[in-house]
């Protein structure tokens, strides 16, 4: 999985599927074992990090 951003500890990825169907576009963020995966416009789709962390993934 692509990495599309590292800061902070935080890495962001993107699957990219080729001629498949996918869930809606969401980013995956992983920081010190944990991983949430997201919507662009912010959803939880499933996961945690913790609080302080996933508020820098938003902004």
């Amino acid at each position: 999985m692509p990495v599309l951003s590292m800061f902070f500890g935080i890495i962001v990825r993107m699957y990219r599927e080729n001629g498949g169907r996918h869930n809606m576009p969401h980013i995956h963020a992983e920081y010190s074992g944990e991983e949430v995966v997201v919507t662009l416009d912010g959803e939880v789709i499933e996961g945690k990090i913790s609080r302080n962390k996933m508020k820098l993934l938003e902004a």
